[in-house]
Order: structure tokens, then sequence, then C-alpha cells
């Protein structure tokens, strides 16, 4: 009397499998998206990174040593001067990052940086100091 009859609901029709497998796919699409696109990209940039590490290069490694690679022993190994006259073999794998890269030699001219003129000034700021910049991001112009 006080219950009501409960009735079953239909079975979908064939597109319901399609429309379950929905949800998976976008999981997968946002996945590859936010974690292994960037990751693959990060993996790639640190291996550019490592490759073009030379002697006189400062470097980090993975266990926080720093120091100046001093031989290029083979392809995976490197020699690293982490003090005067303390040289640490590593491999080449576990550089962390690159501080500062030397600059290849020119061979081209022969001498280097004593033929080349002296460096301008990037911006205002370093030409007039601060007021000159200031207007330069202002837009105002300088009596100067």
């Amino acid at each position: 009397m006080f219950v009501s009859p409960a009735y079953a609901q239909d079975a979908g029709d064939g597109g319901s499998g399609l429309v379950s497998l929905l949800p998976l796919v976008l999981i997968f699409v946002v996945f590859y998206f936010l974690l292994i696109r960037p990751q693959q990209k990060k993996m790639k940039a640190h291996r550019t990174l490592v490759e073009g590490v030379r002697r006189g290069d400062r470097v980090v490694t993975a266990g926080g040593l720093i120091g100046s690679v001093s031989k290029v022993v083979s392809d995976t190994e490197l020699q690293v001067e982490v003090s005067e006259g303390v040289r640490v073999r590593v491999v080449r794998s576990t550089i962390q990052d690159v501080l500062s890269k030397t600059e290849p030699a020119d061979k081209g001219k022969g001498g280097g940086k004593e033929d080349s003129a002296p460096a301008a000034p990037a911006n205002d700021a370093q030409k007039g100091g601060f007021s000159a910049g200031l207007s330069k991001i202002l837009g105002v112009k300088s009596d100067k």
C-alpha cells in the first residue's frame, strides 16, 4: 500500500559504450598536456644542456658540487675541479645546471675581443640614469 512499484530502466543502445570511454580519453588528453609533454620538454632541454658542456664551464652537479670542467674524459664522463688542485670525475648526466659558459675561441679573426668595439649601454637607463629610463617608460621627453 505505501510502497510504490519500482520499474527497471532500459539498457542503453549501442552508443553508450563509446560515451563511457569518453571520460577516459579526456583524462588521458589532460594528463598528456599537463604532465607528459612538459616533462619531455624538460628532459630534452636538459639533454641539450649536458651535451653542450665543454672545458672551462662552471657547473653544478646533482650532488650540489660547484666547479669548473677541467677535462672532458669521454662522452659520459667529465673531470670537474671543485677546488684548487681537487678534481673529481662525474658522470655527464649528473650535471644539473651550467652557471657560466666559456666563449668559443674565434677561429676566423685570431684575436677576439681586442679587435671589437666596446659594448654600448643597453638602454637609456644605463646612459642617463634613473630619470632617463623612467621618462622613456612613461613616454615623456626629457630636456637633456
